[in-house]
C-alpha cells in the first residue's frame, strides 16, 4: 500500500495547461508544479505496452519484442506487474534528475510510466505504511546494468527521505560507499565494463518516521583471482588503475609506482583504460570517500601501501634450479618489504619454502621445505590475494562501523550481486557465482509462482495453475548435504588431499560421476563437468577446483604478516595459531554456500520487490539488439511464465483485519472500528465504492483484489477522504490564525497612530486586505510593476498638485518601491487615443525620510523624498498603509517610519518650467462635518474637519461571555429548532459579539440605517462610511418558520470585466448620510402565530381557525421601571458593534436614536439593534 498524489492523471487541458505534446514532452498539470514525462507516447498510438501483463501474446518473441520497441526509444523499463524488467542502455540518459525525482514522488504505478524510481518509492512507502521491512532483489547477467540499478534506488531513497544534520551524514555515507566499494571491488570483464566481482547486500535502517539511520553491507566471495590473473581483454581491480592514474608525486615516489605496464599483474591482458572512465578523476573520488568514512590521512595511506605492496610483489619473478625456486632478482624484493613493514630476507624466504610440523613419535618438529618454481609462484599468488581480501574486508568493516546504529525498526535492502556469468573457460569462481544466482532464483520461484499459487488454494480461492521450471533440483544438486551434492564432495576430497595437490582435481572429477553422475541436470566431460543451470548449460573445468576451495594461507606467511612493524598490516592478521590443531579450516564453498543460506534467510523475512536486468548485446553499444541474446534471457528468467500468473492472479491481498484497519474510514458503518463479521465489513466497504464483485475473492483469511486500477480506486477513495477531512481542520485552523494575526495587524497598526491622532468612527475595526485595485487582474499596472516586486498594498488615492487640484492616482506599495500611476491619452503612433497606465512617479523606499499627518481625524499624508520633492496623498486606509510601509523599511532597511504630527506644515512642489517650484502650507482648523472640506488661498491649503474619536481610541475587544456559550450550545440542540417537522437546526448558532472600547463603553451607533425587515423585497445593507470596502458577512437573517421566506444573502458584488470582485471604496457612488432615507415601515404580510400582530389588527384574523379552547384571560404585569422593548423578528448581527437575538427576546432600551438603530441591552451586553425589528412595552 502506497500515498498517492492527488489526480495528477486526471489534469484536464481544458484550461490551456493539461497536455502538451511537442516532441514527445508531455506535461502534466499537478495541484503543487507542472511536471514532464519523458516516457510519454505524444498523444498517438502506442507502438509498446507498458505492463507486460497486457500483451495480447503471451510468448517469448512478442515479450523480446515488446521490449525491443522500446528499447529503440529510449524506454528503458517495462512492468510485469509489481516486477520491473530493466535493459540496459548502455548510455547515459538524463531520466534520472531532480525534475524526475519529484514526479514520481508519492506516485501511484499506473498515472506514471515505468521506472526504477516507482519501485524505490514503492519500498519507501510500504515501509512506512506497513511497518515492515523491504527488500529489492536485483537480478540478471554480467552487464545487465544490477549495479547503477542499485546506485538509483539508493539514490532516489536518500534524497526523499528527511532527516538533520546526523541524518544527512549516514545519507552521505550510504552514497559514497559506492564509489569506495567499486574501486576495491570492480573490474572490467569482456562482458561488463564495471563489472561487481563481489556481492553485497545493503541494509539502510529507518526511524518510524521514514529517517536513515543507519545500515549494513554484507559482502560474498570477492573474486580474489583476479588480483594474480586475468582473461584476456579484462582488466584487475579499478582502485590499481587509479592509484597510478591519480597518485601525487610523492605519493609515487613513496609507493614506487609506475605506468600499468611495468606491473606484471596489470600488464597480462594488454587492457589498461576504459571507455569513458577517468582513473585519476575516480582516485580523487576514492580519496573522498575514504575521508566520508571516517578514515584518517595515515589509514589511507596504509591501505595504499598494501595495494603497492602487492603489484611490487608480483613482479617478483622465480627460477627453478635441482628442483628449487629461487627470487632470479633479489632487488624486486626492497620495495614490498619496505612497504609491508617486514624483513626482506623473511620474505624471500616464504616465497620459496614451506614450514611443515611432523611428528615422530612423541616429538614434534618443524621441517623447511623448499618449494618448486609452480608452488612458489602459488606462494605468491596466494600471499598477494590473501592480502588483498582481508584488506577489502577491513574497508567493508569500517563502512558498517560508520554508519552504525542500535536502532532495528525498518530497513530497506538493496541486492547488487554478481550476475549469472557463462564464459569460454569457467572455473571454481564462476561455479560459486551461478550457485547464488540460482538461489536468487529460487526465492524468485518460491515467493511469485509457486508460493502464490500455494497460497490461492489454501485460501480457497478460485484458481487454474499454471506449470513452471522449479530449480530446486538444480540447488540441490549443488548444495544437499545428503544424497552429498557438488560442494559436499568437493570438501571431502579437499579434506582427504595430502600437502601436494596433484591429483586432487581428478579425483573430484571422479568422485562426482559415481555419485551425482545419474542426476539429470549433471553431465561429466573429460576436464569437468556440465550443470543445466535456469539460465542455461554451464560447463567448468575442475583445473585448481580443489586448491581455490581450501583457501588457506600458509602458517607461517600469517606469522610474517604478524611481525610487521605496520600496526594496520598487523591488525589484518589477527589469527590465532594453535600448532598442531586437528580443526579443519572451513573451505570458501562451505563459507559461500552458509552466506547464501543467510542471505535468503535475510531476504525472506522482507517484503520483496524485483528488478530483472536484461543485457540487449555484446557489443555494449546503443540500440544494438541482440534478439537471439535477449530470447534466452527471457526464458531463463521465467518472464514468460511471471506474466501468466500476474495476468491469472490477483495483484493486492491482505488480512482481513488489517485490510479494514485501513479502508474502514470510507464508510461511516465501519468508521472507527467495525465489530461485526470481517467479511461483512469488507462487504460494506466495497459496496461503498461500487467495486464489481469480479474484481475481488475473500478468502479463509485474506480478501484478494485482482486488478491494480481496483486498488488504486480504494486508495484514491481513501485519500479523498483524508483529503476532505484534512481541509476541515485546516479550514478551522486558518481561521483561527487568520483572526489571530488580523488583530495584531490592527493592533500594530493602531500603535502608529496612537495618542497622537484622531481616528474616523469606522476605521478602527475593518479588516486589511491590502491590494484594494487588484493589481493582478490589471495587465496594464503589472506590465509596470516587476514581476518580482510583490504588491504589498494597492489602493486609488488623491494627489494634490501644487494648485491643491485632486487627481486620482494608484498607489502601490511593493517590498522595493512606492509607485504613483495615473492614466495618459497617446497622442501618437498606432495606438493614438488609447489611454495608459504610465508611472508618475517612483519612490524607493530606502528614500522617504518621513511621514507626516494633523491630529484629527482626516485622510491626510504628506511623504517625505530624501533630496527631492515631496507628495501629498489623501489615501483612506492610511493606517494600513503606513503600517505596511514601516513593516517594510524595518524588514528592508533596518529602520522605522519616522511619523510627525502637527496642524500646520509646509511641503515643497515639483518644479515645472521656470516659474515651477517653491512650498505649499497646509493648515488644519476644527469643522463641523466628518468629512473634510478644503479651501485654497494662494499658496496655502484650509481643511475644517470635525472631531472624531479620541486619538485614545484602540481595536475592540471580541468578548464571548458564558452565558452566549450556553445560548450556542442550545442552539445546536435539536429542541431549540422553532421549525415545525425539522430534523434538526441546520444553521450554525449565532455570535453574539460585542464590540467594546478599552474604556468598556460601547462606540457611537453605525452612520447608516437599518436593515429591512424579513418579507420585503430587498435587504440593503447599511453604509460604512470610510471603514473599508464593502465586504459584507450575509445579511440578517430572521428565524424562519413557514410562511416566511428567507431572504437573499447579501453578497460581493463581482465585476462584470471578468477581473477580481469590484471592490466598492467609501465615497464612490454612496449617497451622503444625511440623504439616506429613515427605515421603511414593517413587513404588512401576516405574522406567525407566535408573533404579536403589527398594523392593522384585522390581519391576523384572516383564515384563522376557530379557536378549540377559550381564550386565556391577560396577566396583569407591573409596568417596568426602566423602558424595555420587545423582538418582533429574529436578527443576526452582522457586525460587531451589533447584538443577536430571536423572537420574543425582551431587551432594556437604553437609547434611540432616528438613524433607526436604537442601543439596547440584552444578556449583560450593549449594542445596536434595528428598531423596525422591535416592539416598546
Amino acid at each position: 500500500m502506497r500515498f498517492f498524489k492527488k489526480d495528477v492523471a486526471a489534469a484536464s487541458p481544458a484550461h490551456g495547461k493539461g497536455v502538451n505534446h511537442n516532441n514527445n514532452v508531455h506535461i502534466i498539470e499537478d495541484p503543487r508544479k507542472q511536471v514532464y514525462h519523458w516516457q510519454s507516447e505524444g498523444g498517438g498510438k502506442k507502438s509498446s505496452v507498458d505492463d507486460m501483463v497486457l500483451l495480447s501474446k503471451i510468448t517469448e518473441s512478442a515479450i523480446a519484442e515488446n521490449l525491443k520497441k522500446r528499447f529503440m526509444e529510449d524506454k528503458i523499463y517495462t512492468y510485469i506487474g509489481p516486477v520491473l524488467v530493466a535493459v540496459n542502455p548502455f548510455k547515459q540518459l538524463p531520466y534520472f534528475g531532480e525534475r524526475e525525482i519529484e514526479m514520481y514522488q508519492g506516485a501511484a504505478q499506473y498515472e506514471v510510466p515505468p521506472h526504477i524510481y516507482s519501485i524505490a518509492d514503492t519500498m519507501y512507502r510500504n515501509m512506512l505504511i506497513d511497518s515492515d521491512s523491504q527488500c529489492v532483489i536485483i537480478s540478471g547477467e554480467s552487464g545487465a546494468g544490477k549495479t547503477v540499478s542499485a546506485k538509483f534506488i539508493m539514490n532516489y531513497i536518500t534524497r526523499i527521505s528527511g532527516g538533520g544534520q546526523r541524518v544527512q551524514q549516514v545519507k552521505d555515507i550510504i552514497l559514497e560507499s559506492n564509489p569506495l566499494l567499486e574501486a576495491f571491488g570492480n573490474a572490467k570483464t569482456t562482458r561488463n565494463n564495471n563489472s561487481s566481482r563481489f556481492g553485497k547486500y545493503i541494509e539502510i535502517q529507518f526511524s518510524s518516521g521514514g529517517e536513515p539511520l543507519g545500515g549494513k553491507i554484507s559482502n560474498f566471495l570477492l573474486e580474489k583471482s583476479r588480483v594474480h590473473s586475468l582473461n584476456e581483454g579484462e582488466r584487475n581491480f579499478h582502485i590499481f588503475y587509479q592509484l597510478c592514474a591519480g597518485a601525487t608525486g610523492d605519493m609515487k615516489n613513496n609507493l614506487g609506482i609506475s605506468t600499468p605496464d611495468y606491473f606484471s599483474y596489470l600488464s597480462q591482458s594488454g587492457v589498461y583504460k576504459v571507455d569513458g572512465t577517468n582513473d585519476a578523476h575516480e582516485f580523487q573520488e576514492t580519496l573522498r570517500a575514504m575521508s566520508v568514512m571516517g578514515m584518517a590521512e595515515e589509514t589511507q595511506m596504509d591501505i595504499l601501501s598494501v595495494v603497492a605492496a602487492i603489484l611490487h610483489m608480483g613482479n617478483l619473478s622465480f627460477v627453478e634450479q635441482n628442483n628449487a625456486a629461487t627470487i632470479s632478482d633479489a632487488a624486486f624484493l626492497q620495495f614490498p618489504a619496505y612497504l609491508l613493514g617486514i624483513d626482506e630476507q623473511k620474505l624471500g624466504q616464504k616465497l620459496t619454502s614451506r614450514v611443515f610440523d611432523s611428528k615422530w613419535g612423541g616429538k614434534s618438529e618443524r621441517v623447511d621445505v623448499t618449494l618448486n618454481l609452480e608452488q612458489a609462484q602459488f606462494a605468491r599468488d596466494a600471499w598477494c590475494k590473501g592480502l588483498y581480501s582481508r584488506m577489502f574486508d577491513y574497508i567493508v568493516e569500517t563502512v558498517n562501523k560508520a554508519m552504525v546504529t542500535d536502532a532495528n525498526l525498518f530497513s530497506i535492502g538493496i541486492l547488487d550481486i554478481y550476475g549469472f556469468e557463462i564464459f569460454g573457460r569457467n572455473g571454481f569462481e564462476q561455479f560459486c557465482i551461478n550457485y547464488v544466482n540460482e538461489k536468487l532464483q529460487q526465492i524468485f520461484i518460491e515467493l511469485t509462482l509457486k508460493s502464490e499459487q500455494e497460497e490461492y488454494k489454501a485460501e480457497g480461492i478460485q484458481w487454474k495453475p499454471i506449470e513452471f521450471f522449479n530449480n530446486k533440483v538444480v540447488c540441490d544438486l549443488i548444495e544437499s548435504k545428503r544424497p552429498p551434492g557438488i560442494m559436499c564432495i568437493l570438501d571431502d576430497t579437499c579434506a582427504t588431499m595430502s600437502a601436494v595437490s596433484e591429483g586432487a582435481d581428478d579425483e573430484f572429477r571422479n568422485k562426482m560421476s559415481s555419485q551425482v553422475g545419474s542426476n539429470p541436470h549433471y553431465q561429466p566431460f573429460n576436464h569437468g563437468f556440465t550443470i543445466k543451470h535456469y539460465a542455461g548449460n554451464v560447463s567448468y573445468h575442475v583445473e585448481n577446483f580443489c586448491e581455490k576451495n581450501r583457501d588457506v594461507l600458509f602458517t607461517d606467511i600469517i606469522e610474517v604478516m604478524q611481525g610487521s612493524t605496520n600496526t594496520f598490516i598487523r591488525s589484518l592478521f589477527p589469527d590465532v595459531l594453535q600448532k598442531g590443531s586437528k580443526t579443519r579450516p572451513t573451505t570458501a564453498g562451505t563459507k559461500i554456500r552458509t552466506q547464501a543460506n543467510e542471505l535468503v534467510t535475510t531476504l525472506m523475512k522482507c517484503v520483496p520487490h524485483y528488478i530483472r536486468c536484461i543485457k540487449p548485446n555484446e557489443t555494449k553499444k546503443p540500440h544494438d539488439w541482440d534478439d537471439q541474446m535477449v530470447k534466452h534471457q527471457v526464458e531463463y528468467l521465467g518472464l514468460k511464465e511471471n506474466i501468466k500468473v500476474k495476468r491469472a492472479g490477483f495483484a493486492y491481498r491482505r488480512p482481513y483485519q488489517k485490510f479494514l484497519h485501513r479502508y474502514a474510514i470510507l464508510t461511516k458503518e465501519t468508521w472507527p472500528a467495525w465489530y461485526g463479521e470481517p467479511t461483512e465489513g469488507i462487504n460494506v466497504i466495497m459496496r461503498s465504492v461500487n467495486m464489481d464483485p469480479a474484481q475481488y475473492q475473500i478468502g479463509r483469511s485474506k480478501i484478494f483484489v485482482k486488478d491494480p486500477e481496483s486498488l488504486y480506486m480504494l486508495e484514491e477513495s481513501r485519500e479523498r477522504k483524508f483529503d476532505h477531512y484534512a481541509r476541515v481542520i485546516q479550514k478551522a485552523f486558518k481561521k483561527y490564525f487568520s483572526k489571530q494575526r488580523y488583530l495584531k495587524e490592527k493592533m500594530a497598526a493602531s500603535d502608529l497612530l496612537v495618542n497622537r491622532k484622531e481616528r474616523r468612527r469606522n476605521s478602527l475595526n475593518r479588516n486589511f486586505y491590502g491590494d484594494y485595485i487588484g493589481v493582478e487582474y490589471k495587465p496594464g499596472l503589472t506590465a509596470l510593476i516587476p514581476r518580482r516586486d510583490k504588491v504589498e498594498f494597492a489602493l486609488t488615492v488623491d494627489k494634490f498638485d501644487r494648485r491643491f487640484k485632486k487627481t486620482k492616482r494608484d498607489l502601490i506599495l511593493t517590498k522595493s518601491h512606492l509607485y504613483l500611476i495615473g492614466r495618459m491619452q497617446v497622442k501618437k503612433g498606432p495606438e493614438k487615443g488609447q489611454i495608459k497606465d504610465v508611472i508618475k512617479r517612483k519612490i524607493d523606499l530606502e528614500n522617504i525620510s518621513q511621514a507626516t499627518l494633523s491630529t484629527y481625524q482626516d485622510d491626510l499624508v504628506l511623504i517625505h523624498v530624501r533630496n527631492d520633492y515631496e507628495s501629498l496623498l489623501e489615501i483612506r486606509f492610511k493606517t494600513e498603509f503606513l503600517m505596511v510601509l514601516n513593516n517594510k523599511l524595518k524588514e528592508r532597511h533596518n529602520r522605522e517610519l519616522p511619523l510627525n504630527f502637527i496642524n500646520s506644515f509646509d511641503f515643497r512642489v515639483k518644479k515645472t518650467g521656470w516659474g515651477g517650484g517653491g512650498t505649499r502650507r497646509v493648515r488644519f482648523t476644527d469643522g463641523t462635518t466628518d468629512e473634510p472640506l478644503f479651501a485654497s488661498s494662494g499658496s496655502t491649503l484650509s481643511v475644517k474637519i470635525a472631531h472624531g474619536l479620541s486619538s485614545t481610541s484602540r481595536p475592540g475587544i471580541y468578548v464571548i461571555t458564558p452565558d452566549i456559550r450556553i445560548l450556542a450550545n442550545e442552539m445546536k440542540s435539536p429542541k431549540s429548532n422553532n421549525v415545525p417537522g425539522s430534523k434538526g437546526n441546520l444553521q450554525p448558532p449565532a455570535r453574539n459579539f460585542v464590540h467594546r472600547s478599552p474604556g468598556g463603553s460601547p462606540l457611537p451607533r453605525p452612520s447608516g440605517p437599518a436593515p429591512k425587515p424579513p418579507g420585503l423585497a430587498a435587504v440593503s445593507p447599511r453604509p460604512r462610511g470610510p471603514a473599508g470596502p464593502q465586504f459584507r458577512p450575509p445579511s440578517a437573517q430572521p428565524v424562519t418558520s413557514p410562511g416566511f421566506p428567507r431572504p437573499p444573502v447579501a453578497r460581493m458584488p463581482l465585476n462584470p470585466g471578468g477581473g477580481p470582485p469590484a471592490f466598492r471604496l467609501p465615497g464612490m457612488g454612496s449617497p451622503p448620510i444625511q440623504a439616506m432615507q429613515p427605515p421603511p415601515p414593517p413587513p404588512s404580510d401576516p405574522c406567525p402565530d407566535n408573533q404579536p400582530s403589527i398594523g392593522n389588527g384585522s390581519s391576523r384574523s384572516v383564515n384563522r381557525p376557530p379557536a378549540s379552547l377559550p381564550a386565556k384571560p391577560p396577566i396583569n404585569r407591573p409596568k417596568p421601571t426602566v423602558p424595555q422593548v420587545r423582538a418582533l423578528y429574529g436578527y443576526d448581527a452582522s457586525d460587531i458593534d451589533e447584538l443577536t437575538f430571536n423572537e420574543g427576546d425582551i431587551m432594556v432600551l437604553v437609547q434611540e436614536d432616528k438613524s433607526g438603530w436604537w442601543t439596547c441591552r440584552f444578556r449583560g451586553q450593549e449594542g445596536f439593534c434595528p428598531a423596525n425589528y422591535l416592539e416598546k412595552m
